[in-house]
Protein backbone atom coordinates (compact mmCIF):
# COMPACT_ATOMS: atom_id res chain seq x y z
CA UNK A 1 0.00 0.00 0.00
CA UNK A 2 1.83 2.77 -1.35
CA UNK A 3 1.26 6.55 -1.21
CA UNK A 4 -0.13 6.37 -4.54
CA UNK A 5 -2.45 3.39 -3.48
CA UNK A 6 -3.53 5.45 -0.28
CA UNK A 7 -4.50 8.51 -1.87
CA UNK A 8 -6.57 6.80 -4.21
CA UNK A 9 -8.45 4.93 -1.33
CA UNK A 10 -8.53 8.41 0.26
CA UNK A 11 -10.20 10.34 -2.69
CA UNK A 12 -12.62 6.59 -2.88
CA UNK A 13 -14.03 7.42 0.19
CA UNK A 14 -14.21 11.19 0.56
CA UNK A 15 -16.17 11.10 -2.56
CA UNK A 16 -18.35 8.55 -1.51
CA UNK A 17 -18.71 10.37 2.12
CA UNK A 18 -19.92 14.02 0.54
CA UNK A 19 -22.86 11.89 -0.78
CA UNK A 20 -23.80 8.26 1.32
CA UNK A 21 -25.83 5.87 0.31
CA UNK A 22 -29.40 6.16 2.14
CA UNK A 23 -28.78 2.09 2.77
CA UNK A 24 -26.18 -0.06 3.70
CA UNK A 25 -23.48 -0.82 1.06
CA UNK A 26 -20.01 -1.70 0.22
CA UNK A 27 -18.01 1.56 -0.87
CA UNK A 28 -14.80 0.75 -1.90
CA UNK A 29 -13.88 -3.00 -2.91
CA UNK A 30 -10.56 -3.76 -3.17
CA UNK A 31 -10.68 -7.31 -3.38
CA UNK A 32 -11.70 -7.22 -6.95
CA UNK A 33 -8.41 -6.24 -8.17
CA UNK A 34 -9.03 -3.37 -9.82
CA UNK A 35 -6.64 -0.83 -7.95
CA UNK A 36 -3.34 -2.24 -7.23
CA UNK A 37 -1.75 -1.95 -3.63
CA UNK A 38 -5.15 -1.79 -2.20
CA UNK A 39 -6.22 -5.95 -2.99
CA UNK A 40 -6.74 -6.41 0.89
CA UNK A 41 -9.05 -3.88 1.26
CA UNK A 42 -12.92 -2.94 1.73
CA UNK A 43 -15.08 -0.45 2.95
CA UNK A 44 -18.66 -0.69 4.20
CA UNK A 45 -20.98 2.26 4.64
CA UNK A 46 -23.25 0.85 7.85
CA UNK A 47 -25.18 4.21 7.78
CA UNK A 48 -23.21 6.13 9.95
CA UNK A 49 -20.85 3.88 10.62
CA UNK A 50 -17.89 3.16 8.10
CA UNK A 51 -16.28 0.03 8.23
CA UNK A 52 -12.87 -0.68 6.85
CA UNK A 53 -11.62 -4.49 6.91
CA UNK A 54 -7.80 -5.99 6.42
CA UNK A 55 -7.59 -9.07 4.76
CA UNK A 56 -3.77 -9.08 5.05
CA UNK A 57 -1.22 -7.88 7.78
CA UNK A 58 -0.25 -4.23 6.51
CA UNK A 59 3.83 -3.42 6.78
CA UNK A 60 4.34 -1.43 10.01
CA UNK A 61 5.02 1.68 7.91
CA UNK A 62 1.67 1.15 6.13
CA UNK A 63 -0.13 0.50 8.54
CA UNK A 64 0.52 3.68 10.27
CA UNK A 65 -0.20 5.62 7.02
CA UNK A 66 -3.59 4.06 6.49
CA UNK A 67 -4.26 4.72 10.51
CA UNK A 68 -3.14 8.57 10.14
CA UNK A 69 -5.03 8.94 6.91
CA UNK A 70 -8.56 7.77 8.40
CA UNK A 71 -8.42 9.35 11.46
CA UNK A 72 -7.71 12.36 9.13
CA UNK A 73 -11.41 11.96 7.26
CA UNK A 74 -13.26 13.22 10.65
CA UNK A 75 -11.83 16.62 10.11
CA UNK A 76 -13.24 17.03 6.34
CA UNK A 77 -16.28 18.63 5.36
CA UNK A 78 -17.16 15.59 3.67
CA UNK A 79 -17.00 13.16 7.15
CA UNK A 80 -18.96 16.00 8.50
CA UNK A 81 -21.12 16.15 6.06
CA UNK A 82 -22.12 12.36 5.69
CA UNK A 83 -23.10 12.27 9.60
CA UNK A 84 -21.59 9.48 10.34
CA UNK A 85 -20.62 8.72 14.10
CA UNK A 86 -17.91 5.82 13.63
CA UNK A 87 -14.73 4.95 11.72
CA UNK A 88 -14.18 1.41 12.67
CA UNK A 89 -10.77 -0.53 11.16
CA UNK A 90 -11.33 -4.09 11.61
CA UNK A 91 -8.10 -6.56 11.24
CA UNK A 92 -9.49 -9.86 9.53
CA UNK A 93 -6.41 -11.19 9.31
CA UNK A 94 -6.19 -11.87 12.76
CA UNK A 95 -7.61 -14.63 14.62
CA UNK A 96 -9.74 -12.79 16.35
CA UNK A 97 -10.74 -10.20 13.59
CA UNK A 98 -10.03 -7.27 16.30
CA UNK A 99 -11.96 -4.66 15.42
CA UNK A 100 -10.42 -1.09 16.63
CA UNK A 101 -12.63 2.70 16.46
CA UNK A 102 -10.32 4.86 14.79
CA UNK A 103 -13.23 7.32 15.08
CA UNK A 104 -15.90 6.97 18.05
CA UNK A 105 -16.60 3.96 19.55
CA UNK A 106 -17.26 0.58 18.30
CA UNK A 107 -20.83 -0.19 18.88
CA UNK A 108 -21.70 -3.71 19.53
CA UNK A 109 -24.70 -3.88 17.36
CA UNK A 110 -25.93 -1.61 14.09
CA UNK A 111 -29.77 -1.38 12.77
CA UNK A 112 -29.34 -0.74 8.95
CA UNK A 113 -31.51 -1.30 6.33
CA UNK A 114 -31.51 -2.99 2.76
CA UNK A 115 -34.58 -2.67 -0.03
CA UNK A 116 -36.92 -1.51 2.91
CA UNK A 117 -35.91 -4.58 5.03
CA UNK A 118 -34.02 -3.87 8.54
CA UNK A 119 -31.06 -6.08 9.89
CA UNK A 120 -29.48 -6.67 12.88
CA UNK A 121 -25.59 -6.36 12.47
CA UNK A 122 -23.03 -7.63 15.20
CA UNK A 123 -19.91 -5.44 15.15
CA UNK A 124 -16.58 -6.42 16.95
CA UNK A 125 -17.25 -9.95 18.39
CA UNK A 126 -17.05 -11.64 15.21
CA UNK A 127 -15.48 -11.83 12.33
CA UNK A 128 -18.33 -11.29 9.76
CA UNK A 129 -21.17 -9.09 10.53
CA UNK A 130 -23.86 -10.93 10.23
CA UNK A 131 -25.01 -9.55 5.95
CA UNK A 132 -23.28 -10.46 3.42
CA UNK A 133 -23.77 -7.16 0.83
CA UNK A 134 -22.39 -8.74 -2.24
CA UNK A 135 -25.76 -10.89 -1.63
CA UNK A 136 -27.87 -7.66 -2.39
CA UNK A 137 -29.08 -8.76 -5.72
CA UNK A 138 -29.93 -12.30 -4.99
CA UNK A 139 -32.42 -11.08 -1.86
CA UNK A 140 -33.64 -9.09 -3.60
CA UNK A 141 -34.31 -11.69 -6.40
CA UNK A 142 -36.28 -14.02 -3.64
CA UNK A 143 -37.66 -11.15 -2.84
CA UNK A 144 -39.61 -10.46 -5.49
CA UNK A 145 -40.59 -14.18 -6.31
CA UNK A 146 -41.14 -15.45 -2.91
CA UNK A 147 -44.98 -15.15 -3.28
CA UNK A 148 -46.83 -18.29 -1.88
CA UNK A 149 -43.40 -20.41 -2.19
CA UNK A 150 -42.33 -22.42 0.02
CA UNK A 151 -38.56 -22.00 0.57
CA UNK A 152 -36.04 -24.06 2.24
CA UNK A 153 -32.80 -21.64 3.13
CA UNK A 154 -29.41 -24.25 3.68
CA UNK A 155 -26.65 -22.44 5.67
CA UNK A 156 -29.25 -20.19 6.32
CA UNK A 157 -26.81 -17.90 8.83
CA UNK A 158 -28.89 -14.62 9.84
CA UNK A 159 -31.82 -15.49 7.72
CA UNK A 160 -31.10 -12.58 5.03
CA UNK A 161 -33.17 -14.86 2.58
CA UNK A 162 -35.66 -15.65 4.85
CA UNK A 163 -36.46 -12.32 5.60
CA UNK A 164 -36.26 -11.15 1.99
CA UNK A 165 -38.91 -14.05 1.20
CA UNK A 166 -41.19 -13.64 3.71
CA UNK A 167 -41.10 -9.73 2.64
CA UNK A 168 -42.07 -10.72 -0.36
CA UNK A 169 -45.15 -13.06 1.07
CA UNK A 170 -44.02 -16.88 1.38
CA UNK A 171 -46.22 -18.46 2.69
CA UNK A 172 -43.14 -20.74 4.50
CA UNK A 173 -39.60 -20.50 4.92
CA UNK A 174 -36.95 -23.49 6.43
CA UNK A 175 -33.60 -22.11 7.95
CA UNK A 176 -31.43 -24.49 8.36
CA UNK A 177 -28.01 -23.72 10.37
CA UNK A 178 -25.95 -25.34 12.19
CA UNK A 179 -24.90 -22.37 14.40
CA UNK A 180 -28.13 -21.99 16.75
CA UNK A 181 -26.66 -18.69 17.69
CA UNK A 182 -26.96 -17.25 13.89
CA UNK A 183 -30.59 -18.70 13.55
CA UNK A 184 -31.29 -16.39 16.94
CA UNK A 185 -30.24 -13.51 15.07
CA UNK A 186 -32.29 -14.40 12.15
CA UNK A 187 -35.19 -14.44 14.39
CA UNK A 188 -34.10 -10.86 15.51
CA UNK A 189 -34.38 -9.59 12.29
CA UNK A 190 -37.84 -11.05 11.22
CA UNK A 191 -38.76 -9.66 14.47
CA UNK A 192 -37.18 -6.37 13.25
CA UNK A 193 -39.40 -6.43 10.64
CA UNK A 194 -42.47 -7.28 12.11
CA UNK A 195 -43.10 -11.00 10.59
CA UNK A 196 -44.92 -13.54 11.37
CA UNK A 197 -42.73 -16.03 12.82
CA UNK A 198 -45.53 -18.99 12.51
CA UNK A 199 -44.37 -18.69 8.89
CA UNK A 200 -40.71 -19.57 9.94
CA UNK A 201 -38.74 -23.00 10.88
CA UNK A 202 -35.47 -23.19 12.31
CA UNK A 203 -33.48 -25.90 12.09
CA UNK A 204 -30.17 -25.82 14.29
CA UNK A 205 -28.80 -28.77 12.57
CA UNK A 206 -25.71 -30.59 10.38
CA UNK A 207 -27.32 -30.47 7.30
CA UNK A 208 -25.93 -33.94 6.66
CA UNK A 209 -27.46 -35.30 9.26
CA UNK A 210 -31.30 -33.70 9.02
CA UNK A 211 -31.97 -34.92 5.46
CA UNK A 212 -35.43 -37.00 6.97
CA UNK A 213 -36.09 -33.16 8.80
CA UNK A 214 -35.37 -31.49 5.94
CA UNK A 215 -37.68 -33.30 3.92
CA UNK A 216 -40.57 -33.42 5.98
CA UNK A 217 -41.27 -30.14 5.84
CA UNK A 218 -40.88 -29.68 2.01
CA UNK A 219 -41.57 -30.52 -0.78
CA UNK A 220 -40.02 -26.69 -1.78
CA UNK A 221 -40.56 -24.44 -4.60
CA UNK A 222 -37.65 -22.82 -4.09
CA UNK A 223 -34.49 -24.22 -2.57
CA UNK A 224 -31.58 -21.57 -1.52
CA UNK A 225 -27.74 -23.08 -1.24
CA UNK A 226 -25.23 -20.33 -0.04
CA UNK A 227 -22.81 -22.57 1.99
CA UNK A 228 -19.41 -21.54 3.59
CA UNK A 229 -16.18 -22.72 1.67
CA UNK A 230 -15.26 -24.10 4.45
CA UNK A 231 -16.91 -25.17 7.73
CA UNK A 232 -14.54 -27.50 9.99
CA UNK A 233 -16.22 -30.87 10.61
CA UNK A 234 -19.05 -30.15 8.72
CA UNK A 235 -18.59 -29.03 5.12
CA UNK A 236 -15.54 -28.47 2.28
CA UNK A 237 -17.29 -27.18 -1.20
CA UNK A 238 -14.94 -29.06 -3.03
CA UNK A 239 -16.35 -32.58 -2.14
CA UNK A 240 -19.67 -31.48 -0.23
CA UNK A 241 -21.81 -29.52 -2.91
CA UNK A 242 -22.32 -32.70 -4.50
CA UNK A 243 -23.93 -34.07 -2.23
CA UNK A 244 -26.65 -31.70 -1.91
CA UNK A 245 -27.71 -31.18 -5.37
CA UNK A 246 -27.96 -34.72 -5.96
CA UNK A 247 -30.58 -34.32 -3.17
CA UNK A 248 -32.26 -31.66 -4.78
CA UNK A 249 -34.65 -33.66 -7.01
CA UNK A 250 -36.63 -35.24 -4.03
CA UNK A 251 -36.44 -32.03 -2.43
CA UNK A 252 -38.24 -29.74 -4.69
CA UNK A 253 -42.07 -29.72 -6.22
CA UNK A 254 -42.47 -29.82 -9.82
CA UNK A 255 -41.51 -27.18 -11.41
CA UNK A 256 -39.29 -25.39 -8.61
CA UNK A 257 -36.48 -23.22 -8.96
CA UNK A 258 -32.61 -23.76 -6.92
CA UNK A 259 -30.39 -20.69 -6.32
CA UNK A 260 -27.22 -22.29 -6.03
CA UNK A 261 -24.25 -19.92 -4.59
CA UNK A 262 -20.61 -19.97 -4.58
CA UNK A 263 -18.24 -17.35 -3.35
CA UNK A 264 -14.76 -18.98 -3.26
CA UNK A 265 -12.49 -16.88 -6.02
CA UNK A 266 -11.07 -19.92 -7.36
CA UNK A 267 -13.92 -21.81 -8.37
CA UNK A 268 -15.78 -20.25 -11.62
CA UNK A 269 -19.80 -20.75 -12.79
CA UNK A 270 -18.95 -24.23 -14.18
CA UNK A 271 -18.32 -26.16 -10.95
CA UNK A 272 -22.27 -25.70 -10.59
CA UNK A 273 -23.30 -25.60 -13.64
CA UNK A 274 -21.60 -29.36 -14.54
CA UNK A 275 -22.03 -30.53 -10.97
CA UNK A 276 -25.74 -30.04 -11.70
CA UNK A 277 -25.94 -31.85 -14.85
CA UNK A 278 -24.20 -34.76 -13.22
CA UNK A 279 -25.78 -35.22 -9.82
CA UNK A 280 -29.25 -32.95 -10.67
CA UNK A 281 -30.29 -33.70 -14.82
CA UNK A 282 -33.81 -32.82 -14.43
CA UNK A 283 -32.33 -29.33 -13.54
CA UNK A 284 -31.41 -27.26 -15.68
CA UNK A 285 -29.65 -23.83 -15.77
CA UNK A 286 -31.79 -20.79 -16.44
CA UNK A 287 -29.55 -17.63 -15.15
CA UNK A 288 -26.68 -15.77 -13.44
CA UNK A 289 -27.89 -13.18 -11.10
CA UNK A 290 -25.74 -9.86 -11.65
CA UNK A 291 -23.30 -8.31 -9.03
CA UNK A 292 -24.11 -5.44 -7.49
CA UNK A 293 -21.63 -2.82 -8.96
CA UNK A 294 -19.84 -2.10 -6.15
CA UNK A 295 -18.80 -5.52 -6.08
CA UNK A 296 -16.95 -5.59 -9.53
CA UNK A 297 -13.85 -7.57 -10.30
CA UNK A 298 -11.19 -8.31 -12.65
CA UNK A 299 -12.58 -11.91 -13.09
CA UNK A 300 -15.99 -12.24 -13.33
CA UNK A 301 -15.48 -15.72 -12.26
CA UNK A 302 -14.27 -15.02 -9.42
CA UNK A 303 -16.67 -12.93 -8.23
CA UNK A 304 -19.74 -14.55 -6.90
CA UNK A 305 -21.44 -16.56 -8.73
CA UNK A 306 -25.41 -16.80 -7.84
CA UNK A 307 -27.22 -19.36 -9.97
CA UNK A 308 -30.40 -20.01 -11.09
CA UNK A 309 -31.70 -23.52 -11.85
CA UNK A 310 -35.45 -24.56 -12.55
CA UNK A 311 -36.40 -28.23 -12.42
CA UNK A 312 -37.90 -29.55 -15.58
CA UNK A 313 -39.69 -32.38 -13.89
CA UNK A 314 -39.47 -35.91 -14.52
Amino acid sequence: MNSAALGILQQHLLNALASPPAEVRRLFHGRGRRWPGLEHVTVDWLQGVLLVSLFREPAADELAALDAMLRGLGATPEWRASGAEALLLQHRYLPDSAMQALLGEVPEERVVSENGLRYLLDLGRKQNNGLFLDMRYGRQWVQARAAGQRVLNLFAYTCGFSVAAIAGGAARVVNLDMARAALSRGRDNHRLNDHDLSRVEFLGHELFKSWGRVKKSGPYDLVIIDPPSFQKGSFALGKDYQRILRRLPELLAPGGCVLACVNDPSIGPDFLIQGMAAEAPRLTFVERLENPPEFADIDPDAALKALVFRDGGA
